[in-house]
């Protein structure tokens, strides 16, 4: 159960990526003239920089996967270097 909830809080990141990315291609469509204040503004407004904002926020379930991943494999390579130096 606690490997589930660590996976689902790996989901938010990716997903509020690919809906910025999906907002700011579908310029043009209802659903951004309906969320647009006005036409003809920088692409980084309205919902495309809410979703890259709210990816942002909740990177750190990432950050903290990548950084305990390093650690190991840091730990693994000095644990294996300290062994060949005691074979030689």
């Amino acid at each position: 159960m606690t490997r589930a909830l660590g996976l689902l809080s790996l989901a938010p990141t990716p997903t509020f990526a690919l809906l910025g990315l999906l907002s700011a291609t579908q310029e043009g469509s209802l659903a951004s003239v309906v969320c647009s204040a006005g036409h003809g503004s920088s692409p980084l407004t309205g919902m495309v920089s809410m979703y890259l904002l709210m990816s942002v926020f909740h990177s750190a379930p990432w950050i903290r996967m990548i950084t305990q991943r390093r650690q190991t494999l840091q730990r693994a390579n000095l644990s294996s270097n300290a062994q060949r130096a005691d074979r030689s």
